[in-house]
């Protein structure tokens, strides 16, 4: 027996990614946040803009399911990652959200549709 979990409206996390000063060792770092409404989800650091955004997009996909109980995803070996600053709608299959920069939200923007 299949079941199948629909998208629930509104489920929105915010994120912020912004680039650390060169380190000792002279290469660049990203640093990022994943947070659900005031509560920081996840943070850290990448080495590029790129995976900055894929490590959200996983991290932000990963606390969706656990919100809904279900288990880790299946996830091809490669995620597309997004714009910073950009506003996506990520559908990893059981679950659909939202991730917003922070900077919007805080701005007061439109909600998304």
């Amino acid at each position: 027996m299949r079941v199948v979990i629909g998208s629930v409206e509104g489920l929105r996390f915010t994120y912020a990614v912004h680039p650390l000063p060169a380190g000792r060792y002279g290469f660049r770092r990203w640093r990022f946040e994943v947070w659900h409404g005031s509560a920081l989800v996840a943070s850290g650091w990448r080495v590029s803009e790129r995976d900055a955004t894929r490590a959200i997009e996983r991290l932000a996909s990963d606390r969706a399911r656990r919100m809904f109980g279900l288990g880790a995803a299946e996830r091809a070996a490669t995620t597309k990652g997004f714009l910073t600053g950009a506003a996506v709608r990520v559908d990893d299959g059981a679950v659909a959200f939202h991730l917003v920069p922070r900077a919007l939200e805080s701005a007061g923007a439109p909600a998304l549709a």
